[in-house]
């Protein structure tokens, strides 16, 4: 299944902290998981929202709507389960 992904602000704004080759990998993992949820992911228990793709020490939390992933954050993984 093909998804089209979006980014919420705050998303965006978390992107502005990160370094730019990183930012590159993490990219581009992310336009792997609208080709049917491919990479390191997985569904979190008791935790919203309800995926989590892995980059590195990096974690993208996004759920799925339909046809559309809406991507939540993009922190490092000692901030973002907080």
């Amino acid at each position: 299944m093909e998804y089209k992904i979006k980014f919420k602000p705050r998303a965006i704004k978390d992107c502005k902290a990160i370094d730019k080759k990183v930012l590159k990998l993490i990219f581009s993992k992310i336009e792997l998981l609208s080709n049917n949820l491919q990479g390191d992911v997985k569904k979190l228990t008791n935790f919203t929202p309800e995926y989590r793709l892995r980059v590195g020490d990096y974690r993208v939390l996004f759920e799925t709507e339909k046809d559309q992933i809406n991507v939540y954050r993009i922190m490092h993984r000692k901030k973002v389960y907080r």
